[in-house]
């Protein structure tokens, strides 16, 4: 790569990156001026969830051929959220929104979407508290007209009012979606502890009634002051720029001068809050503030603002700090957690966003996931004790900066461009990477702040339910606040002995020093070979020809019968999984810093076991983690704590409207499938010890091993210490899926949990095509009928039998589920007759950017391995799938797509349609007799869901909207009446 720093003549500063060296006449080390298809399972985890998902749908992918390569370019704004108005909260965000609704040079709505999609390309923005990013990535042909548009954002967005109105609507739903995240209303609970003068009190996220309700009340027009705001702030001089392409730098000065020499410069000084220093000195912050969650969750949050510490990017005290306070070796706080069986999880450290890191303060925090006794203990928790060591962290953080592969190009050039707003230009490329210095005065004045007086301690659990009286305003969040016990502030504040368990991780044997290239016994091949193939199992190789890094991917799929044959095998499956990821924590965490990642996942068939990282060491871990597995001990107390922590996660999950809908879907397509509420019923019975170790015994007796080998890696892999043998039943171990009737069916159940308004309704057609639908869809029901923020059509891959469908997550609030199902519909009708009417020249054009799409070149090795898993792990073994699928496109004409759609369109189509249906004013409450015999009633008045409630599914009926639906109220009964797809279909 390439690079050349400039800046415009209106004041906004640009990095051009080139990765074509040398096309524009200079040298290739010319001087650098600043330096899917979707998974159809679940997983059973031990630990807090991850909270929030992006949208479903196609993703796009650097191409190969000569001018149709992904060019990536982002631009940061140095204003967000800090500078909303305090009549006008959440302007900012909305703003962000607002500017994609068409300019005054290209004015169509959705119009750059539409061509981002049309070209392969993909765009998104974000909002923080000082920042606001937007990034798109396209086609190279397409790139100069593309870098065109997007500047009209910021030189002249049209934000007309009509547009106004209903793009309020979709800020809204975001909101809605955001409420029942524990993340974010811890974010909004902390940010109100603030000084009152302080913009982190603010509501960022803004919603209907601020930006539209109120506003109207007040007679504030939201049209001028949301052009005010723009004009404002939205100017060059506060602009960075990054853009990497295959064009020439000079080729890409010339287009950035002329395009983006026009945005305007208003000549004002960017916004600044520097002043405002020490904002959570107050007497609410050092309190203990108990908090209800959604979820059923125990956790402890200790938290402290520390003054900004960006300008200390060089040296990176926190990171020291976070390095071994969430270290998970021999000595660590979590080993010690760990023994006792408090803690599940910590992390330690500052997320780098706008929340934890600004210009007024800078947070450390520790979080930890709490048992149930860690609960009750959870005083005791917060000793702890910290020391730093540097060269270590050091030698890894510049082996990985050094070795790193190549990350996702847009990513990379967002990163680049907010790096622009914080470091000096010679830092841009790596001042959030690399540790420069060491200072061990820094990083003594942070580490001397975290004293237990300026600590907040926020802890959540479910059994506060009923004794928090406070509210928080906009999410809505219970909560109490009250002194932290003087006892404790004692023992804190004195010098308690330090616990001999707790000491200094021992020197890091998994730290790579050869990073040779090594020669695999195997011949070059451009997909895996089979090297291993018996009774016990298959072993695939490809050695890597193309990226050359001393890196290597191994992955195993043990495949058992037995996991599969009832609920509370799979419950034991779980918690085996987890208490082995449990087991291998401790002497597997030093490999983990040392980046050689390995990952057990419970999946639908078979343990997978992932390891990845440099090749030297990467045997050591492997054999490690066999040697745990082929000797797997479970105490009683570290039984007991997962088996209730996967109560607990078995409910997260079922509360998710979105999850909720993914598994009653499967349910109904999976021949013997269990779900999760069964899992859920299973694990509430209650399970032992002895279940387990029998469950495990009966799991290694009858084995079946898959494994992928890539990368510089020899192939003769060590030898699994396990005793394999050819199963009792046909390999693959794949669900069955059932063909669905020539008809309508619907499923609709109301949400299991109660203080949630958001729906979900997911119309699913079992057939292939979903060809460029995602802009129509997203303009027809986001953007014209305003129904919600996640809006998405998907193709699906169920157990090798494809389909698609379009999914709309709304409020119940707002839109009635079958309401939203009729919009779909006329959506896709309309798609259809649009569809129809494609000339065939446009018809040609699309047909070819999907083939540009599947010709992709591989940004990192990582892609080329998943890709290659995925044939593994079905069982199919088609690597060579993209190749099959553009020859088949190259053949499509377009009656055949035609044909393909209508003909799944109407009466007789094989549809089914899933509404979880949220608690709120559109919808009607169920009838007391539509639950289906043995499932629990909605008792309405109740805002939280309990344990108990989860277990029981209300069926709802359809009504006169969707009288022509055949209702499932019984999904076994459903199932067991239908047709099975033949085996072959799956396997071909």
């Amino acid at each position: 790569l390439s690079s050349r720093y400039i800046e415009l003549s209106n004041g906004l500063k640009t990095l051009l990156i080139s990765d074509l060296s040398g096309a524009d006449g200079n040298p290739a080390s010319e001087e650098d001026d600043s330096e899917g298809d979707e998974s159809e399972g679940e997983e059973g985890e031990s630990g807090e969830e991850e909270e929030e998902e992006g949208d479903s749908g196609e993703g796009t992918e650097e191409e190969s051929e000569e001018g149709e390569e992904e060019q990536d370019t982002a631009l940061c704004i140095g204003v967000g959220s800090f500078s909303d108005p305090d009549d006008l909260p959440g302007l900012a965000h909305f703003l962000e929104h607002m500017v994609f609704m068409g300019s005054e040079k290209y004015p169509a709505e959705n119009g750059f979407d539409a061509f981002l999609k049309k070209h392969g390309g993909s765009d998104n923005a974000s909002t923080d508290c000082e920042r606001t990013i937007f990034q798109f990535d396209v086609q190279r042909k397409h790139f100069r007209e593309a870098l065109d548009r997007w500047a009209q954002f910021f030189i002249c967005p049209l934000m007309i009012k009509d547009a106004i109105d209903r793009e309020v609507e979709a800020v809204d739903s975001e909101y809605q979606l955001a409420k029942p995240s524990d993340s974010h209303r811890k974010e909004m609970l902390f940010g109100s502890l603030a000084k009152a003068t302080h913009p982190m009190g603010k509501f960022c996220w803004g919603n209907a009634q601020t930006l539209k309700h109120e506003p109207r009340e007040k007679n504030i027009n939201t049209y001028e002051r949301l052009r005010e705001f723009w004009k404002r702030h939205y100017s060059a001089h506060y602009m960075t720029l990054a853009v990497q392409s295959k064009e020439s730098l000079d080729a890409m000065e010339e287009w950035v001068r002329e395009i983006f020499s026009k945005i305007p410069n208003n000549g004002l000084p960017k916004p600044d809050f520097s002043h405002l220093q020490d904002p959570f000195d107050t007497p609410a912050f050092n309190k203990l503030y108990r908090v209800v969650p959604v979820r059923k969750v125990h956790a402890l949050t200790i938290t402290w603002a520390l003054p900004p510490q960006e300008k200390y990017y060089r040296v990176k005290p926190l990171h020291y700090i976070s390095w071994l306070i969430g270290h998970e070796g021999t000595g660590s706080i979590l080993s010690l957690l760990r023994k006792k069986c408090w803690a599940l999880a910590l992390f330690g450290g500052n997320s780098e966003t706008g929340f934890d890191q600004n210009t007024t303060y800078s947070i450390f925090s520790i979080s930890i996931t709490l048992t149930d006794e860690g609960f009750q203990n959870f005083y005791q928790v917060t000793k702890c004790h910290v020391r730093i060591i540097y060269e270590e962290i050091q030698k890894i953080e510049a082996n990985e900066f050094h070795y790193q592969e190549q990350t996702d190009p847009i990513e990379y050039v967002e990163d680049i461009c907010e790096n622009m707003q914080l470091f000096p230009k010679e830092d841009f490329l790596t001042g959030d990477q690399l540790m420069f210095e060491y200072n061990p005065e820094v990083i003594s004045a942070a580490l001397n702040l975290l004293v237990p007086d300026k600590a907040n301690l926020l802890l959540l659990s479910p059994e506060h339910e009923g004794h928090c009286q406070l509210k928080e305003k906009w999410f809505g969040t219970q909560y109490s606040v009250e002194d932290i016990e003087q006892e404790w502030r004692d023992r804190w504040a004195g010098d308690f002995e330090l616990n001999p368990d707790l000491h200094l991780p021992a020197e890091n044997k998994f730290i790579a020093t050869d990073f040779t290239l090594k020669t695999p016994d195997c011949p070059d091949t451009e997909f895996p070979v089979r090297i291993v193939n018996n009774e016990k199992g298959c072993l695939w190789f490809k050695k890597d020809t193309k990226f050359k890094i001393p890196k290597a991917y191994v992955r195993f799929n043990l495949i058992s019968p037995m996991i599969q044959k009832s609920p509370e095998n799979l419950v034991l499956f779980d918690i085996f999984v987890n208490i082995l990821a449990h087991n291998l924590a401790e002497p597997a965490y030093e490999a983990d810093v040392a980046q050689l990642e390995y990952k057990l996942v419970a999946g639908e068939h078979g343990l997978v076991i992932k390891v990845k990282g440099f090749n030297h060491k990467l045997p050591l871990l492997l054999n490690l983690i066999v040697d745990y597995l082929a000797n797997f001990t479970a105490a009683p107390d570290v039984f007991a704590m997962f088996s209730e922590q996967l109560k607990k996660t078995y409910f997260n999950i079922l509360i998710k409207p979105d999850k909720l809908g993914k598994d009653l879907r499967l349910l109904i397509l999976e021949h013997a499938r269990w779900s999760i509420v069964q899992k859920y019923q299973a694990i509430m019975k209650g399970l032992s010890v002895a279940d387990l170790m029998d469950f495990v015994q009966s799991f290694k007796s009858e084995l079946y091993a898959e494994g992928l080998v890539q990368g510089n890696f020899i192939s003769s892999v060590s030898t699994l210490k396990l005793q394999f043998k050819r199963l009792s039943v046909e390999v693959p171990v794949l669900f069955r899926v059932v063909e669905l009737p020539e008809k309508h069916h619907l499923c609709k159940v109301k949400s299991l949990n109660k203080g949630d308004a958001n729906s979900e309704v997911t119309v699913y057609y079992q057939v292939s095509g979903c060809m460029h639908m995602e802009e129509p869809c997203f303009d027809f029901l986001r953007t014209k009928e305003t129904l919600g923020y996640h809006v998405y059509p998907t193709c699906r891959n169920t157990s090798g039998i494809l389909g698609f469908s379009v999914t709309v997550e709304t409020q119940a609030t707002k839109f009635n589920t079958e309401l939203v199902e009729t919009k779909i519909e006329e959506f896709l009708d309309s798609f259809g007759e649009k569809m129809a009417s494609l000339s065939d020249d446009a018809f040609k054009t699309q047909v070819t950017a999907l083939i540009k799409l599947k010709e992709c070149e591989d940004t990192h090795l990582g892609e080329e391995v998943d890709r290659n898993w995925f044939e593994v792990l079905s069982q199919q073994y088609v690597f060579d799938r993209l190749g099959k699928e553009i020859d088949a496109l190259k053949q499509m004409t377009k009656a055949e797509l035609v044909s393909c759609f209508m003909e799944h369109r109407g009466q007789t189509g094989k549809k089914l349609s899933v509404h979880v249906v949220g608690f709120g004013e559109a919808e009607n409450d169920p009838p007391e007799d539509s639950c289906s015999p043995g499932v629990g009633g909605d008792d309405g008045g109740q805002k939280t869901s309990s344990y108990g409630e989860v277990s029981k599914l209300t069926f709802l009926p359809a009504t006169s909207t969707l009288a022509s639906a055949v209702v499932i109220a019984d999904i076994r009964a459903f199932t067991s009446s239908l047709n099975l797809y033949p085996y072959h279909k799956i396997l071909k």
